[in-house]
């Protein structure tokens, strides 16, 4: 048995449970955004302090942004359920997500974003890398609904 064969007590491969709480707190962070755009003035705001650029870009966009991080996290959150109900349409839409992310981040990468986009693009693709592994891919496969 090599080192991809491993599983978890579960049955799971190593990293299932941790990509399955990573998709349920993005839904977080999303309604979180969702919220400030939608119902700006809150002690919420404060949370973009970490990242005040992102603020001042989708801030003029308002609700109609907001609406979007709504859809977003409900997304999010249905791609949670599905992944840890080893559903092939959870684990579809987990690989979707993740590669809108890594597209995003090399749009930022060729836009002069190097920090970020180079990031961006390493921790994205090592995560769908991740996602598109024959292990992982093989524990959604037993369940076809």
């Amino acid at each position: 048995m090599n080192c991809g064969d491993r599983i978890e007590g579960n049955g799971n491969p190593p990293g299932f449970v941790a990509i399955g709480v990573f998709l349920f707190f993005g839904a977080t962070m999303a309604s979180l955004a969702a919220t400030t755009l939608l119902l700006p003035g809150t002690p919420l705001d404060r949370a973009w302090t970490l990242n005040p650029t992102a603020y001042k870009q989708l801030s003029p966009l308002g609700s109609e942004i907001g609406i979007l991080f709504v859809l977003l996290a409900v997304v999010l959150v249905v791609s949670g359920v599905g992944w840890f109900q080893h559903r092939l349409w959870g684990w579809g839409l987990a690989v979707a997500l993740i590669a809108t992310q890594v597209i995003g981040d090399i749009v930022n990468l060729v836009r002069g974003d190097l920090l970020r986009g180079g990031t961006g693009v390493i921790i994205a693709g090592a995560l769908l890398l991740y996602l598109l592994t024959p292990r992982v891919r093989a524990t959604f496969s037993r369940m076809l609904v």
